[in-house]
C-alpha cells in the first residue's frame, strides 16, 4: 500500500467519524457525546412544544393583529414563583436552580419530550398536540402556584482559531474529538419566559460565554467536563441576572 493510499484512507476515516458525530446540548454534555455516531438529541423540546404554536393551523391577518394588540410586557417581582424547565433534561441543572433561587421561588419540571406521551389515535393523528402540551405545562405550573414558566435551551461550541488572521469561528462541538490540547469552548443559551395564566411569552438570548483550558491526553476528559461545568455555572448566573434586568419593574 502506498503512502498516498494510507493518507487517503486515513482522511476518509476521519471524515466518516466526524460526519457521524453529533453536537452537544447542555443536557447531553458528556465527553463522549457523538462518539458512536448518534444523530440529533431527540428528547429536546422545541419552541412549538412549549409555546403552543400549531404549525399546521392557518391563521388570518386579523387573528395575528388581535394577538399583537393584546400583547403586554411580562413582569417579574421578588414574589414571582417560576417553574424552571431545561430542555432535554429530567430536571434543570443545579447551578441554574441555585442562580434563580437567589431572587425567586422556583420549582423544577421535566424537559424531556418523551414524557409528553405522544401517541396516535385510531385515525393515525397525534393524540397530543404542541398546543395541548403547552396548556398542560401551564396547568402543572398553576397547580404548583407558579405564575411564570421559564424554559431554556443551550448548546456547547468549540473555537476554530486561525493563527494567521487571528479570526475565530465557532463550530458545533464533538465531545471526544479535540484538534489540539488547547480547548476553547463556549456556551450559548436561549431562554423563554411564559405567563402561566395567559400563555403570553417573551424570549431572549444571553451573550455567549467562552473559556479555555489546557489538557493532556490522560486528563482530557476531566478537563473537558470541568470546563463544561464552569461554563454552565457562569452562563446560568448571567441568564438569571438578565432575566431580572429585563422583566423586573
Amino acid at each position: 500500500m502506498t503512502l498516498m493510499r494510507v493518507v487517503a484512507g486515513f482522511g476518509l476515516t476521519a471524515v466518516l467519524l466526524l460526519s457521524g458525530c453529533s453536537t452537544r446540548s447542555i443536557s447531553d454534555s458528556g465527553y463522549d457525546t457523538g462518539r458512536y455516531g448518534r444523530s440529533g438529541y431527540v428528547t429536546e423540546l422545541s419552541e412549538f412544544d412549549v409555546l403552543g404554536i400549531d404549525r399546521t393551523a392557518i391563521h388570518s391577518d386579523e387573528e395575528i393583529a388581535s394577538q399583537l394588540a393584546k400583547a403586554k410586557r411580562l413582569v417579574l417581582s421578588r414574589n414571582s414563583r417560576i417553574l424552571v424547565i431545561q430542555s432535554g433534561a429530567m430536571q434543570p441543572d443545579a447551578p441554574m436552580l441555585q442562580a434563580m433561587q437567589k431572587r425567586y421561588a422556583v420549582g423544577a419540571f421535566t424537559g424531556v419530550s418523551s414524557s409528553i406521551g405522544w401517541r396516535e389515535d385510531k385515525a393515525g393523528k397525534p393524540a397530543v398536540t404542541a398546543q395541548s402540551y403547552a396548556k398542560s405545562s401551564r396547568l402543572a405550573a398553576a397547580q404548583g402556584g407558579h405564575d411564570k414558566i421559564m424554559v431554556y435551551w443551550g448548546v456547547l461550541e468549540s473555537a476554530r482559531e486561525n493563527l494567521v488572521t487571528s479570526t475565530v469561528s465557532w463550530v458545533p462541538i464533538v465531545g471526544w474529538v479535540l484538534p489540539d490540547e488547547r480547548q476553547r469552548m463556549r456556551i450559548s443559551l436561549r431562554v423563554a419566559l411564559i405567563d402561566t395564566a395567559t400563555g403570553q411569552w417573551e424570549m431572549f438570548t444571553p451573550e455567549p460565554i467562552d473559556d479555555r483550558a489546557f489538557s493532556n491526553m490522560i486528563g482530557r476528559r476531566e478537563t473537558d467536563q470541568g470546563l463544561v461545568a464552569s461554563l454552565k455555572e457562569k452562563a446560568y448566573a448571567a441568564a438569571a441576572l438578565e432575566l431580572q434586568q429585563r422583566f423586573e419593574r
